[in-house]
This record gives C-alpha cells, structure tokens and sequence, in this order.
C-alpha cells in the first residue's frame, strides 16, 4: 500500500514539474522582446518536456497563401515553405485548423485515413539521412486566425505523441500566437518594409551599410542598387531577387539572346521609355510581359496600357541598367553599321504592303532601303552574337516570321517579323545570293559576299527550303575566316592525341572525320593541317566553301555548278604534285573511290563523312560500293566527333553527387570507369549548370567536342575485308583502345567541363 502511495505522489510531482516546466517556458516566451532568440535559447528545454528530436514553427505569409519556416532545429534546410492545402502535414494543418499526430510519417495508410491528398515530402530525409517517423502538428491561432504553425517531430522513445502532449502543444501554440502577433505587430509600427529587406534578411548587407548605400547613391545621384553591385560587391542575382521579393513579382535580367519583339516595339518611341524605364519583352498566352523599374507605379502601368491595349499584361521589375541594356539591343546602337534601329526600319517599310502581302516579290527590288536595311541588321545582329546560323522560317497565311540564331549549337528567337514583310525579306536575301527569286517550288543554294553591302567581311552559304503554304524556309550559315586551332586545343584525350599525331604524319592512306553537319568536322581537319603545314609538304585542299586559310596551303574553291565537283579537283591535284590532299566532303561514290585510290598512291588523304560513328562510318563506305581490300589498305583511321555546350566558368556550380547518381554514370559508360581515376568518395565533386548574365542564364558558354578515333588496326584491316558487321567491328575498335563518343563526353563530366544532359543530347554510344 505504501508503495502505490509513493508512485501516485511521485508521478503527481513529475506532472507539476511538468507543467511548471511548461509555464516557465510560456513565461519567457511572453516576455521576450525577439521571440527568434528566445526560442533558440529555449529549444532545449521545448524537445525535453515533449521528449521530441525536432521542432519546426511556421509562419502563415496570407499574400502567397504559404506558410515558412520561421524557427526550425540545426541542420534543417535554409528555409521551408509549403502552400496552406491539404497535400503536406504542415498545410493540411494550416488549412483545417486540425491537430495531426502520426505514428509513422512514411505509412501511405495512416495519411489516407486523415485526408486521401495528404503526402509526407521525404526529400530532406534522402538528402540528409535523417529518418522522420512521429510528427505532431498544431495550428497557432490568435483570436481564432491561423498565423503558423507549430510541429515537433520524433518522439525519442519511438512511441506515438502522448494525449498529454498534445494538450500541453496546444496550450504552448497559444502562447506562440499572441507573441508571434504582438512581434509582427511591433515590427510593422517600428520598422517601414523596403526593398532591400531580403539582403539584409539574408546577412548579404548590414543595415549600416544600406544607411551608408543610400547616402552614397544620393552624393552621386546613382540608383542605389549600382552602389550595392560596385561597393559593397553584391551579386546581381541577389539584387534583383531582393526586388522580386518587395514588389512580388517576377525579376528579369538582360538577356541578349531575347527574341525582338518588333510589332510591339514599333508603336513606341524609344526615348520615352528611356526616359520612363519600361520595355515590352513580347506576348504569351495572350499577356503582354513588360519590364519596367517599379511595378507599383501607376502612371507608368497606365501608360502601358494605353500605349499597348492588350487582353491581358504580365510585370516584371528590372535594374535600370537592364532595362537601357534591352533597349540598346531592341533598337540599336549608333555604331549598328548606319543600319538604323529596329523601329526606324519597321517604321520605314510601306504600311500599305498588305494589299500585296500575296506576293510581296512582285514589288520589291534592291532599292528598297527599308528591307534591304532590316536583312542587313539580322545578318549584322547575328554575326555580333557570334551565331553560327541563322533560320528565316515564314508561316503560312497570315502569320509573320520567326528569325531564330543558332548560338553554340542551341537555336534561339531573335525576331519576329510582321508577316506584311516575310516574302520581301527572303526575295532580298536570294537577290544577295544571286538565285532565282521567281522560282519557289525547288530549293536552291548559293552565297553571299556580305562586304558587298556592309563593312561587314563575312560570307553567308544560303539554302532556300520550299515550305507548306507557298513558302520558303532560309537558312544561312556565316562563314568568317579564321586561323585554324592547334590539334593540341582540341580536348582529345592523351590515347587519341598521340594515335592521330602518328596518323597524320604517315606519308600515304586516308583519314575520316565523321559527324552531322555542325560537328567541328572542317575545324578539325584544318587543325591537322596545321600540324603537318611544313615548307617540305605540298598541300592540296578541296572546299565547299573555304571557311579557315592557312599560309602554306594551296586553297582551291569547288563550283559544282560548272562541273568542277570535289571528284574534279582531286584528279587536277593528282596532277599537281600533291603531298596531301585534303577533300572537304565524299559525298558520292567516284570522290570516294577517287580519294582510296589517291591515298593507294603514295599520298596522304584527309577527308570527311556524314555518319553517326567511327565504326558505322566503315559499313556505309562498303554499302556505297568501295572495294573492301583497297579500303582496308587505305584507311588509317577515322575520328568521329560532336560538339557539346560547355559549362559557363563564371557560374558553374560545384556540387557532390549522391552514390546513386555515380552508379548511373558508371553504368552509362560501359566500359573501365576506374581508369579514369574518380573514385567515388566524399571529395568527388561534379559541376551543374547555374545561369549568370555572362551566359545568358543558360548555365553554359562556348562548346568544345568530344570524339572516338577508331584505329585502321591489322584487326580492322580483316573485318572490313570480310565485311563484318558495325557490331563486330565497334567491339574491335574498343578492344584496341577506342574510348565512344559516350565515354569520352562522361570524362569530360567528372572533369567539370559540361554535364551528363549535355552529352546525351548529342550522342548515344
């Protein structure tokens, strides 16, 4: 008896010490002045008396609809939000007004039972290796509002939250909601909401050096965000979020590969909206998204409107040099070349060209400046981005053009024309390559001189396409004249650099360099030339056009209009006392043949293909009907290569793969992955593409190639004459060393040159 009598007097002790334990906490949390800070000094206290491992306390933000992460326990993820809905635990109980206490957070089961939409999110779990079993979820109220909410989590013993604890939760969570109130309260009273509250919320300035920004701005009658970017060294990024965040709206850098929005930007004038700071970026899904300083502005939302009536608008909030920046780049410099800007041009073309928009072709000749002026600025725009080509693709009816660039091997929207224009702009551009503007059933190639009608020395080869509806489709890739690259530069990995040194200097057989058209294919020849380009070679090449010069060769244009193809030029070379002889493309049966039977000869031959693969490249020579043993005796090897985007150095961001991402790389390569010397550990680190305004936002600057140099091995040599098949072949070619386009772009992913997307895009083995 006396022992029950002990036991009932120590647990009524236990609860008294329970609930003063409780009270004291109520106690300072009321009287603090930072409920932040207290909590810290008291989440100790707060996981004893509930006996829990976590403690997490949102805050409802009404204007999103989301609740955040106000206080939350070590370790946790920088912020947490989740929308007020019943798909996680926090918002159904933001939601509901519910108390939710759950036995085991990953049984599918038990969620169904309290709401059929509810899901535990586990990724801070597989990230972190922390394992989530119990949680009790309590909304905070005042005066019958939700403000937040309050989650402890884990229960140490492993059991389920306790009756009591719940209550004793409930009783805590209303002392949280007065404070937290009286805190947001207070803080509304005694400090006005900024623009800048995000870079001091996130320790990027101090509030002394935002006092001391704004002084300096108004000394210099700069916009403060300048002075943030040049003194105090604060990243653009961050800027502009802190902006999006005050005016809760998206923040747009500059970018110079955003399509021209030209029908909107020719009703404007361009000095007021510099003057204003506003610009139209272009339409989607029936909104006009504009750019413009401060959202909030009414004068300027109203102008807009007026200025461009729309069923809908879309704001966006930029710096100012942004928005100067897209200006400059929609309407021109005064150093574009007197081209003028895209307004003028727009606003020159004859506004009654509709009656003729049929056949614009009819009317138009090579005195009209307006076209002839907006042809030039595309060509010159397109060259300025350093684009490789550039795509005029009308559509059918009623409908403009798109002008699109290819830049570093992506194409991007430059312009859209009205559609009053689109058969003007590509008659001119055949009139620039002499073709035949009458003619639109056909396709038809040619070039064009661009110095002819611009400081410009660029040349162009055009191809005209026939599309659907009585169009044409134009393609024109620039061909500027350069140095060629040191084979040194190309990134062929230390196997393949030294294997294509020795084939290039051998005096007589052939080399391949395979690939689609696009793949550096040109580049990379020359880059062999250059290797072997000594005053006691005599070297004889034959393009289709000549893009790179080099000093010490012998150049010669092809013009199969005349007769004089690829085929013609190397039996004139064979008679010209050739070394080696360089073909720009076999593109038929007799430039083959007559390539084998140059490099039987005694002469080195180069040339290139388009296939798919080193292995493949073999398989279609003797489908064209080459002789397998002349072939086997001529070829020396055949390199295959892509180009692939590679990561921009300035915001490239490192990251440590998980074990399971470094399993799915090992497995994608096929082949000795240790050999390339990346064990997984807790050092190994890969890179990502991030998006900064060096790159566009892309996350990747410039390319470089990743290539397969198949061996014409003794083993090879027997396989072509026995006409073996592309697999037997490939497994040779790998037995003698062979790394596959795949493998060797997976190298250049551990080497943090690009990522994994980037190589799949371009190749598959």
């Amino acid at each position: 008896m006396s022992q029950v009598l002990e036991q009932d007097i120590s647990n009524e002790n236990q609860e008294l010490n329970y609930y003063k334990a409780l009270h004291d906490i109520a106690n300072q949390i009321h009287s603090a002045k930072n409920i932040d800070d207290i909590l810290i000094n008291l989440k100790g206290d707060i996981l004893s008396l509930f006996d829990a491992d976590r403690i997490t306390i949102y805050v409802v933000e009404g204007r999103k609809k989301e609740i955040y992460s106000r206080f939350r326990s070590e370790g946790e993820r920088r912020e947490i939000r989740v929308s007020i809905n019943n798909k996680s635990i926090a918002g159904y109980t933001a939601n509901t007004v519910q108390t939710v206490n759950i036995t085991n957070s990953y049984d599918r089961d038990e969620l169904t039972r309290i709401d059929k939409e509810l899901t535990f999110d586990r990724s801070w779990d597989e990230s972190s290796g922390y394992l989530t079993k119990q949680i009790l979820s309590i909304p905070i109220l005042y005066r019958k509002y939700v403000i937040g909410v309050l989650q402890l989590v884990n229960k140490k013993n492993g059991d389920r939250f306790t009756k009591e604890d719940e209550d004793s939760a409930v009783e805590m969570a209303k002392v949280l909601g007065i404070a937290i109130y009286n805190q947001m309260k207070l803080s509304q009273t005694e400090k006005k909401r900024t623009k800048f509250d995000y870079l001091i919320k996130n320790n990027i300035i101090t509030e002394k050096e935002l006092e001391k920004a704004v002084k300096t701005a108004r000394q210099r009658k700069e916009p403060i965000e300048s002075i943030f970017m040049n003194l105090l060294k604060v990243r653009k990024e961050e800027v502009g979020r802190s902006l999006a965040e005050y005016y809760e709206c998206e923040y747009i850098p500059y970018n110079n590969n955003a399509p021209i929005p030209g029908e909107l930007l020719a009703k404007l004038k361009r000095v007021y909206l510099k003057r204003n700071l506003w610009v139209p970026l272009g339409t989607a899904n029936g909104k006009i998204k504009i750019l413009v300083d401060n959202p909030e502005r009414l004068d300027k939302i109203d102008s807009v409107k007026s200025l461009i009536p729309a069923e809908g608008y879309e704001f966006a909030v930029g710096l100012k040099e942004d928005i100067l920046q897209y200006l400059e780049y929609f309407y021109g410099t005064p150093q574009d070349m007197n081209e003028g800007s895209i307004d003028e041009i727009l606003g020159k073309l004859d506004s009654n060209l509709d009656e003729y928009w049929d056949d614009a072709s009819e009317i138009l000749t090579e005195d009209d400046s307006a076209i002839v002026q907006l042809v030039n600025k595309i060509i010159t725009d397109a060259y300025q981005k350093n684009s490789s080509d550039i795509h005029i693709e009308p559509y059918p009816g009623k409908q403009g053009a798109e002008v699109r660039f290819r830049i570093d091997g992506t194409c991007h929207v430059y312009q859209t024309i009205p559609y009053h224009y689109k058969r003007a702009i590509v008659s001119r551009i055949k009139i620039m390559s002499d073709l035949d503007i009458a003619e639109r059933r056909k396709p038809q190639d040619g070039k064009i001189k661009f110095k002819k009608y611009s400081p410009l020395d660029i040349e162009l080869r055009v191809a005209s396409v026939p599309t659907v509806g009585g169009e044409e489709d134009v393609v024109m890739r620039i061909l500027t004249s350069g140095e060629p690259i040191p084979l040194e530069s190309m990134g062929l990995n230390e196997r393949d650099l030294s294997l294509l040194t020795k084939m290039i200097t051998k005096p007589y057989g052939i080399v391949l360099v395979v690939g689609p058209t696009g793949s550096g294919k040109t580049t990379t020849l020359h880059a062999a030339l250059g290797y072997i380009n000594k005053p006691d070679k005599k070297i004889w090449t034959a393009e289709d056009p000549v893009e790179i010069t080099q000093r010490g060769l012998r150049q010669v244009q092809v013009l199969p209009k005349i007769g004089f193809n690829f085929a013609a030029a190397m039996r004139s070379f064979l008679r010209a006392d050739p070394d080696v002889i360089m073909v720009g493309e076999m593109r038929d049966r007799e430039t083959t043949e007559t390539g084998i039977e140059a490099s039987l000869t005694g002469h080195l031959v180069f040339s290139t293909l388009h296939t798919n693969s080193a292995p493949e490249t073999i398989t279609r020579l003797l489908e064209m009907g080459m002789d397998p043993f002349n072939f086997s005796d001529a070829i020396l090897g055949i390199l295959a290569q892509r180009l692939i985007r590679t990561l921009c150095k300035t915001c490239k961001e490192a990251y440590h793969p998980t074990r399971a991402e470094y399993d799915a790389l090992m497995r994608a390569y096929e082949g000795d992955f240790d050999a390339l010397g990346f064990p997984f550990s807790d050092d190994l680190t890969l890179y990502r593409p991030n998006g900064c305004s060096k790159c566009n936002n892309t996350g990747y600057k410039g390319r470089t190639a990743i290539a397969e140099l198949l061996d014409g091995s003794d083993e090879i040599k027997s396989l072509i004459q026995s006409k073996a098949r592309m697999e037997q072949i490939r497994g040779q070619a790998v037995k003698d060393g062979m790394t596959t386009l795949l493998q060797d772009g997976i190298r250049k992913v551990v080497l943090g040159v690009t990522d994994l997307q980037e190589v799949r895009r371009v190749c598959i083995k």
